[in-house]
Parts: structure tokens; C-alpha cells; sequence
């Protein structure tokens, strides 16, 4: 059976990929690369379900994300 979820990437001023998945609370991992980044996720996430458990996620739908400019 496959389980998807959904990371946030961000990229920090040294260039580490940084990533969330906010349906998994705390569960965050970084990496030098996407593909670094993308096989630390996998890892994080299968310890996050081992320890939780499959009823520690939230439920929801993640609708996409908004660029938001201010003007200053």
C-alpha cells in the first residue's frame, strides 16, 4: 500500500533544502540536494508512522501555496 503526503520545501541562505510535512507534526529533515532532501523525507516519515502510528497524521487536503507581496 502507498501513503502520499505533501513536503514543503524551502531553501535556506547556505543553499540546504529544508522539509516539512505538515500533516506529520515536528516532522522536519534537511539536505544538501532535492534528492538528498527527498530520501531523508522518506526516512523521516516512515519513523514518524513506526513511532506514531498510521492515527498520528491529520486529515486534510493540501489546497497549494500563495506568493504574497507587500509593498513597503
Amino acid at each position: 500500500m502507498v501513503k502520499s503526503f505533501t513536503a514543503i520545501i524551502e531553501q535556506d541562505e547556505d543553499g540546504i533544502y529544508i522539509g516539512r510535512v505538515p500533516h506529520l507534526r515536528g516532522c522536519v529533515t534537511q539536505g544538501k540536494s532535492i534528492d538528498e532532501l527527498v530520501a531523508n523525507l522518506k526516512d523521516a516519515v516512515k519513523l514518524y508512522l513506526d513511532v506514531e502510528g498510521d492515527s498520528a497524521f491529520e486529515i486534510s487536503k493540501f489546497v497549494g501555496t500563495q506568493q504574497i507581496d507587500i509593498e513597503e
